[in-house]
């Protein structure tokens, strides 16, 4: 495995030393005199007491040194923003608070499969200029902060990609008809930003862009992610070969893992993104843990690795935000925060969206009503093999009725459970769900 820990600068001299220089010697503590007499007998839950206040109050002021500390250290990494315009082409800002932020939180993710700036083992950067967002999902939080949902985006999928703003001046030309994993090398993070909300109907103020060594920083510092493969993994192109079983996964060897596609499924990239939703539910699993969500020590390492290692929106380089958004999802149970694949199907040379079920997907999302599934978890994934297998239909219930055919209209929902009822077109899985990798060995290639 290549070296992907980022080199950490000390800075030159000792802090305390040049304090202590310029300050000078210390005065002289006066010397304590004695006084004769009877002295008062100790109460020991009095001095208990004391010992335990002491204690706080050191706790509390060294840890509030180091909180201030971390934060004007992660502040410190943050990249120069991104500025972001909506459909009308004004710059989004002064955004209110996230808790108040009317109809949800939408915050687009892009990974970048350039190699500027990275390690060698990814490719020549000189040679490999490419830019494309070849990971493209939308981050959906509802406004009462009640559920989430996150849809990937298939980086073949054709789409419109409108006038986009130059970063040098001006716009570019929309474009009727191209590869939504284009864009970003078009105009940028903040032309994928316009072209998913033309797509989605969804404005969105939030947007982060990832490179590899961004996905292997934020891996480490959660020590790791616990995957379940259901067949061998097997993938020459990313050199990730897994055996049937529990894996746990960091840095180089969890980016191998999101990056295969010949290792599963059908080897494609729809399976790829289900390969990843069965990384993203078991991440998911693992950071809602009690464990993790304590543990300072490991927040503050996601933080500082997303802000060394991400391109944010001007809307996200304050800390406060970041942190506000964190904390919404926080609130969300598990099973209610749904990944989703954007409803597709196939053509020649691509796939392009299936309409009616996109609609029905984002105007669930567009009126913040949680969504249940009825589609498959997609070509790359399986249900966990160790997990109970599900009862049979209902005697007399057809089995092989296209439950899109039965799902309500996209503004109905289920009474029972006051979610919307999607087409079996659109795939994925909820984040409580155990789901397995389905590998693909080499002969099967």
């Amino acid at each position: 495995m290549p070296p992907h820990s980022p080199d950490i600068d000390e800075p030159a001299g000792d802090p305390a030393a040049r304090r202590t220089a310029a300050r000078g010697p210390r005065p002289k503590k006066l010397a304590t005199i004695a006084r004769h007499g009877r002295l008062k007998r100790s109460n020991p839950v009095a001095t208990g007491l004391k010992i335990l206040a002491s204690t706080l109050a050191v706790a509390l002021v060294s840890g509030g040194i180091v909180a201030g500390i971390a934060l004007w250290d992660v502040a410190a990494t943050v990249k120069p923003g991104v500025a972001l315009v909506d459909a009308q082409g004004e710059t989004v800002t002064d955004l209110p608070a996230i808790g108040a932020y009317p109809g949800g939180v939408n915050l687009l993710i892009v990974g970048s499969d350039s190699r500027a700036g990275q390690d060698p083992v990814f490719g020549d950067a000189e040679e490999e200029t490419g830019n494309l967002n070849d990971v493209t999902m939308l981050v959906h939080i509802s406004e009462d902060h009640s559920n989430a949902t996150v849809v990937s985006f298939p980086r073949d999928m054709f789409v419109s990609i409108p006038s986009c703003p130059d970063p040098t001046g001006g716009s570019f030309d929309s474009m009727s008809r191209q590869k939504i994993n284009t864009s970003l090398s078009y105009g940028g993070l903040a032309c994928t930003a316009l072209t998913v909300s033309q797509l989605t109907g969804l404005e969105i103020p939030f947007a982060a862009e990832v490179q590899f060594s961004g996905v292997m920083a934020m891996s480490t510092a959660l020590g790791g992610v616990t995957v379940c493969v259901a067949d061998p993994i097997e993938d020459e192109y990313t050199n990730t070969f897994l055996s049937a079983g529990e894996h746990t996964l960091e840095g180089y060897e969890a980016l191998q893992f999101l990056r295969t596609r010949h290792g599963v499924g059908d080897g494609s990239d729809l399976s790829r993104i289900s390969n990843q939703q069965v990384f993203l539910s078991a991440m998911m699993q693992q950071v809602k843990s009690a464990e993790t969500l304590t543990n300072p020590a490991i927040l503050y390492s996601l933080a500082k690795a997303a802000a060394q290692n991400m391109q944010l929106s001007d809307s996200l380089t304050s800390l406060d935000t970041m942190i506000a958004i964190a904390m919404t999802l926080r609130e969300v149970d598990l099973s209610n925060i749904a990944f989703v694949q954007y409803p597709n199907e196939a053509v020649e040379g691509g796939v392009e969206p299936i309409d009616d079920a996109a609609t029905a997907l984002f105007a669930a999302l567009a009126n913040d009503q949680p969504i249940q599934l009825t589609g498959a978890t997609g070509a790359g994934a399986v249900a966990n093999p160790a997990d109970p297998v599900p009862a049979d239909p209902a005697e007399g219930a057809d089995a092989g009725a296209d439950p899109a055919a039965t799902a309500p209209p996209a503004d109905a929902t289920d009474t029972s459970a006051g979610a919307v009822v999607l087409p079996s077109s659109v795939q994925g899985q909820t984040a409580d769900q155990r789901t397995c990798s389905r590998g693909r060995t080499l002969e099967n290639q």
